[in-house]
């Protein structure tokens, strides 16, 4: 299917199963490797538990200890792991064929292992999600009418869905793909012991840009910036808040209703790339010198982005501004486009890149974005 034709006739807007998406697909990441990504400190984990018998559910967080999966039972359980592709570059390598997506869109790869039985529960995403079976068998039931119910159970930490009557039932093996729009219930359970790949969308709720963006307008604002009332007159009523008043109001808020385009476009490029990002970028102590590092490439080395680095561009002008987990640099679209989408720098990307390429080069070294591998001795 055309990317254009999925676009229109499907994306946020019905749900669509691919069979065979990814024919012969063989799993990036094993059930014991996920295990153990879980035991990590900086990982975001969860295990969900579903007593069958008194329909209650328990949710644990992570980090976990290794004894525990041996003691988990044969049924009924889920682990889930986010931004598995920040941790291994074979997932991320999944990202690849999504880029008929902005690259901006795309949130994370959580990637699950269900033992038989095991489910999440009947529930809705606000966002939208591509469910690529890794392993194993899950069924997958879906409600796609319109209006279907999606009030939660109140006696569940998780948010679950109170009523669940699925029109779709199908599952789902290895290569199978199922793409859901945001707000379509669906409940998945493991037929047998199996991954399931979850590619999510970021979909920022229009809150949180608001209160994001009055956030960054605020800071801008000085401390003597106040409401003020040089033109008081004698009240008719003292309790009375007068059109005078709101009219002082409005006044002192027309930093938001006068927004400019330009602070706008440069306030959302700093938010989207930051946005739900689950660790931070920390800076080298000592960032390498310019001089050395262009050398470990002139031998044939590489500079490495950082898996929490999250980039994106926009044009501003004739020229383009360059978006790096809340930075921002100025620099020539061409060399924009091309540090957005490196995941790898080598000597002949630098050669490319013009003046403010290369200085936004450094900034982003020194701010601990890539990392420089030396090339590997020849044995």
């Amino acid at each position: 299917m055309p990317a254009a034709v999925f676009l229109r006739d499907y994306w946020q807007k019905r749900p669509l199963l691919i069979r065979s998406a990814f024919p012969g697909f063989v799993s990036p990441i094993s059930p014991e490797d996920l295990a153990g990504l879980a035991c990590e400190e900086a990982a975001l984990s969860r295990v969900v538990v579903h007593d069958r018998r008194r329909d209650r559910w328990e949710l644990r967080s992570g980090p976990f200890e290794e004894a525990m999966f041996p003691a988990m039972g044969e049924r009924d359980w889920t682990l889930l792991v986010q931004d598995v592709d920040k941790w291994d570059m074979d997932v991320r390598a999944l990202l690849g064929h999504f880029r008929f997506l902005p690259a901006w869109r795309v949130d994370d790869i959580m990637i699950s292992f269900a033992a038989p039985g095991g489910s999440v529960g009947a529930h809705v995403d606000q966002y939208d999600v591509f469910l690529l079976q890794a392993h194993g068998h899950r069924r997958w039931q879906i409600d796609s009418r319109p209006g279907a119910p999606t009030d939660f159970r109140p006696d569940v930490e998780l948010k679950l869905l109170r009523k669940f009557d699925a029109d779709h039932d199908w599952v789902l093996g290895p290569g199978d793909m199922l793409y859901l729009p945001p707000g379509v219930p669906h409940h998945g359970v493991a037929e047998d012991a199996c991954l399931t790949i979850s590619v999510g969308m970021r979909a920022p709720s229009q809150a949180e840009l608001m209160v994001d963006l009055a956030e960054e307008l605020a800071a801008a604002v000085p401390e003597e910036a106040r409401y003020g009332d040089p033109d008081l007159a004698p009240p008719a009523d003292p309790w009375e808040i007068d059109e005078a008043a709101f009219g002082r109001v409005r006044a002192a808020l027309s930093r938001l209703t006068k927004l400019d385009d330009a602070d706008l476009r440069r306030w959302f490029g700093r938010f989207i790339s930051q946005y739900r990002s689950a660790g931070e970028i920390p800076a080298p102590a000592r960032p390498p010198r310019w001089p050395a590092v262009v050398a470990t490439l002139e031998a044939g080395g590489r500079l490495l982005r950082h898996p929490q680095s999250r980039m994106a561009w926009a044009r501003e002008g004739r020229k383009a501004r360059l978006f790096a987990s809340g930075l921002s640099f100025v620099l020539p679209v061409a060399d924009a486009r091309r540090l957005a989408a490196a995941d790898q720098i080598d000597a002949a990307d630098v050669a490319a890149l013009g003046p403010a390429g290369r200085e936004t080069m450094e900034s982003l070294l020194a701010a601990g974005h890539y990392q420089a591998i030396k090339p590997r001795r020849r044995r």
